[in-house]
């Protein structure tokens, strides 16, 4: 059996610097990068890193409801919870299996990092 491999790149300052795609999409999984937003605070960088994903996995041929896992990683654990109605409202009736680590992102403006792997639709 021969697998297909698509490597979908966003244009993302540090795709070409440290060498990885937004998204691959092999074996019927659509894997999306770690992902951070843009903004002020938690918040508004939860809601871009979303729609960066979310438009990774439409050019992938997936969405949102085909998320079957996600890793939240946060450099201050307490700002979680800012983000919970944001999460809720983006997986709606489709909520994935979750785990948020509390860490170091590459740079210190960075709030919230979101990590996907979703289905291809059968």
């Amino acid at each position: 059996m021969v697998l297909t491999v698509k490597r979908n790149k966003s244009g993302g300052t540090y795709e070409d610097k440290i060498g990885y795609c937004r998204a691959v999409v092999a074996g019927g999984w659509v894997h999306v990068a770690g992902t951070v937003g843009q903004g002020g605070t938690v918040e508004a960088q939860c809601a871009s890193a979303l729609q960066i994903i979310e438009n990774a996995l439409t050019e992938a041929g997936s969405s949102m409801a085909h998320v079957v896992r996600v890793t939240y990683m946060l450099p201050d654990a307490h700002e979680f919870e800012r983000c919970w109605s944001i999460l809720s409202a983006a997986f709606g009736a489709h909520p994935p299996a979750a785990t948020m680590i509390e860490c170091g992102l590459i740079d210190p403006k960075f709030r919230i990092e979101i990590e996907v792997t979703a289905t291809l639709p059968e």
